[in-house]
């Protein structure tokens, strides 16, 4: 098995581990910045296989200067829709820090 097909290439920003909704940036996330080992994330998303994660490992090896790239545009991305949520959540997320809130401060206040 080549390793291009451990992976579903949909979109130019969106790499997908073959079978799975889970993208590269995912593994690549706890490998490069978290520095996990390939067995602690493998057991972090146990529906991947070991072979997966290493040969997402191998793709990065092999290709860093592209999946740099690819992954510098998607925490930026992150970062951006991170804000977004934040300056205009989702009513019900806003009705649940409204009531941690409410619940956080003492009685009679």
């Amino acid at each position: 098995m080549s390793l291009n097909q451990y992976f579903d290439f949909l979109a130019p920003d969106d790499i997908r581990i073959k079978g799975h909704r889970i993208g590269i940036e995912t593994v690549l996330f706890e490998y490069l910045h978290r520095e996990r080992t390939a067995e602690e994330i493998q057991a972090l998303y146990p529906t991947l296989s070991l072979a997966e994660v290493y040969a997402t490992i191998l793709y990065y090896l092999q290709n860093s200067e592209e999946v740099s790239l690819y992954l510098e545009d998607w925490l930026e991305w992150s970062h951006r829709e991170r804000k977004q949520q934040t300056a205009n959540p989702h009513p019900a997320a806003a009705r649940l820090r409204k009531l941690k809130t409410e619940r956080s401060l003492p009685m009679g206040a």
